[in-house]
């Protein structure tokens, strides 16, 4: 199953940093997008217009869940555009969790219960869901349905989308099967391979094209999204010839930074990288612990020294059993 949510994106060129991690956001060319910016009079009008006065611990109702058809669509584009790139990650998580309680049949959850089965607390998410108008019904908590609409208007995900996949390799071969992307709204369109053996063999029921074929294939069957899944040398010239499709997203495994046009954007998604920053975790743990027992011993030490013993007067023991001996000797 392909790796979600771990990675993160700049316009013309690709970047990655650790799934959840509580950085920085945006930089001297995606701050614009991607810092949290105050909220248009617009936005704090289609808010209040679905309050009704009510609210608990940042949870109210709002206009979305009352209308949708009455959501004004300059506010919520402007919401889009003040969204964090981190928050925009956690988003899609939250679309995942509420997408679970739904096929459950449950029809509202509260942001403790929607923090927990996406594993963030519930201060985080409900900051979250007001970037997107967002608010929940005091002692109701949130609309599953209506929630997961107001996400996927947020994320792009009411328009069509088509995902090709170039480079048929075992990792290819495993995107192509992954039966997630439909469901999500990204079916797999297109395949395409170098290798003249793979050409028109089907796999998961769509037959791979040729890499030539590539602007051709894309353009007629409308491609929105290219995946790179492959070896660093040719990823760049795949990347030329998706642009060339029509292609304006682009989601790369091939460890090299692409160059694309302004109106392109990339993720790289580099599982080598994402395994280095596990590690230096586990190694900030491993010192904090092993810090923590030298300071122990340290103590302990000093205790000794200084003549301090474990609490409860053990220091005072020796002199105890001295007074007792010469009181056994009169005796």
């Amino acid at each position: 199953m392909p790796p979600e949510g771990q990675t993160t994106s700049r316009r013309g060129r690709s970047s990655v940093t650790a799934q959840g991690a509580d950085v920085p956001e945006g930089d001297g060319q995606s701050s614009a997008r991607t810092a949290a910016s105050p909220r248009t009079p617009d936005a704090d009008a289609t808010d209040a217009a679905g309050t009704n006065g009510s609210q608990n611990n940042g949870d109210q109702t709002t206009g979305d869940q009352t209308n949708g058809a009455a959501i004004e669509v300059p506010a919520a584009r402007e919401r889009a555009r003040s969204i964090p790139e981190a928050a925009v990650a956690r988003l899609a998580v939250y679309l995942r969790a509420l997408s679970s309680l739904a096929e459950q049949d449950i029809t509202t959850v509260s942001s403790e219960e929607l923090a927990t089965a996406a594993g963030v607390n519930s201060a985080k998410l409900r900051k979250d869901l007001s970037y997107i108008g967002s608010y929940g019904t005091r002692g109701v908590g949130y609309e599953v349905e209506v929630l997961i609409g107001q996400i996927e208007r947020t994320l792009g995900l009411t328009r069509k989308h088509s995902v090709a996949v170039v480079g048929i390799g075992n990792l290819g071969h495993a995107l192509a099967n992954y039966g997630g992307f439909p469901g999500r709204g990204f079916p797999v369109s297109a395949l395409f391979d170098l290798d003249d053996d793979l050409v028109g063999v089907p796999v998961g029921g769509i037959p791979v094209s040729h890499i030539d074929d590539i602007v051709d294939v894309c353009s007629q069957r409308e491609v929105t999204i290219g995946v790179i899944a492959t070896p660093t040398q040719g990823a760049q010239e795949v990347c030329d010839r998706l642009v060339a499709g029509g292609v304006t997203c682009i989601l790369n495994f091939a460890p090299v930074v692409l160059q694309v046009p302004e109106h392109v954007e990339v993720r790289k998604v580099d599982l080598a990288v994402e395994m280095q920053i596990l590690s230096f975790h586990v190694a900030r743990r491993q010192q904090e612990a092993a810090a923590s027992g030298e300071a122990a011993s340290g103590q302990v030490a000093s205790g000794q020294v200084n003549g301090a013993g474990p609490p409860g007067g053990g220091a005072g023991l020796p002199g105890e059993i001295d007074s007792a001996n010469r009181m056994v000797e009169r005796l």
